[in-house]
């Protein structure tokens, strides 16, 4: 019996195995360490959805000029999955589950993480860094994880997903390489900071690096921070949820090393102190991300492997970050805005909407 059990562990893959997450996520925080001393702004070594939203800013589609910049980390985060998942060959071009839905949940989630200023890595990353703000955003995070299985135990599902063209699923990476090209050459219809966050940055080439590393890791391990928790309620499983508690020792580590540790909820960088609404604004990231089956870094390592759906939701986050910053939604240092608590409100029942039309309440029902 023992040599099976034996056998049987021997036969996991290292990163799938518990010491192949906790080196993936020591690798990570470490990482995010480096790309604040290097430049990016403190507590943001990663933050998907500020990344999105600056990349949005330089591509035009808004117009806040303190967040305006194409992230290179971002760049090598689909580089590494889709490197990696054709090494692997595990790249398969796949879609059609309710694109447009998805699409939509997206907007929601990028409002969400705009309220509260960070997506879940980065929230992680507050966390390291001593903000306590970042805790009661944590606890918002999970509550929307648990609203989130409460549905999915009730049958939710957006469908099944097809087989589509191979030259589908390399859209992302060629979309990619064209943001790259963009960056470096640095042509006069894209937009560049001159101060705020989107002016701080790393060396081009050590972010895209970065990105490609943590890109990576993040497609050998199936990282993910919603996924962690879902599967800590739901199979007792804690895999995934060890990765993120290896990103907050190593991060936290390092900040103290670097001078970057400030516990408190005062005088944080890029936050607020608004508990309720970064409580609600994470209920939000939680509860759609459960819906659409993965966090915002998830959503881009699966559109590096060739998921359509995916890549659509990605959109989706970009169209959302523009619209936060178009009309007023995102948040500031200063705190929320009103039109952001209206647009918070508008999609939890959004999300109950969606949530209701595609669990087995419905179904019975026709």
């Amino acid at each position: 019996m023992d040599n099976k059990i034996k056998e049987i562990k021997e036969s996991v893959p290292f990163f799938e195995s518990k010491k192949g997450i906790i080196l993936a996520g020591g690798i990570v925080g470490a990482i995010a360490v480096l790309l604040v001393v290097l430049g990016n702004p403190k507590n943001m070594g990663f933050c998907i959805a500020c990344f999105e939203r600056d990349i949005a800013g330089a591509l035009g589609l808004h117009r806040a000029e303190i967040v305006q910049y194409i992230r290179p980390e971002i760049i090598g985060l689909i580089l590494g999955a889709f490197i990696m998942s054709v090494a692997g060959k595990e790249f398969k071009s796949k879609g059609g589950s309710s694109p447009i839905t998805r699409f939509f949940l997206g907007i929601a989630v990028m409002i969400g993480a705009l309220i509260f200023l960070g997506c879940p890595l980065r929230m992680v990353l507050r966390i390291a860094g001593g903000d306590l703000n970042a805790i009661v955003g944590l606890l918002g995070f999970a509550a929307g994880i648990g609203i989130g299985i409460i549905f999915l135990n009730k049958g939710f599902s957006l469908k099944r997903n097809y087989k589509t063209s191979t030259f589908d699923g390399y859209i992302m990476p060629v979309f990619s390489l064209g943001l790259l090209v963009l960056l470096i050459a640095a042509p006069a219809f894209i937009f560049f900071s001159k101060e705020g966050p989107g002016s701080q940055y790393a060396p081009i080439y050590i972010a895209l690096a970065a990105g490609l590393i943590v890109g990576i890791l993040a497609q050998k391990t199936r990282l993910c921070m919603v996924g962690g928790m879902r599967d800590k309620v739901m199979f007792n499983q804690n895999y995934l949820l060890l990765g993120f508690l290896a990103i907050i020792v190593v991060a936290a580590f390092g900040n103290m090393l670097t001078s970057n540790f400030k516990l408190g909820f005062t005088e944080q960088p890029v936050a607020h102190t608004d508990g309720l609404w970064n409580f609600l604004g994470m209920a939000l990231v939680g509860w759609g991300s459960v819906l659409l089956g993965g966090c915002p870094l998830r959503q881009l390592i699966l559109a590096g492997e060739g998921n359509s759906d995916s890549a659509v939701t990605v959109m989706g986050m970009l169209v959302g970050a523009a619209v936060c910053h178009n009309f007023s939604l995102a948040s500031s240092g200063n705190g929320t805005t009103p039109n952001g608590q209206i647009a918070v409100i508008i999609c939890f029942v959004f999300l109950l909407v969606i949530s209701v039309a595609n669990s087995s309440m419905i179904k019975k029902n026709n």
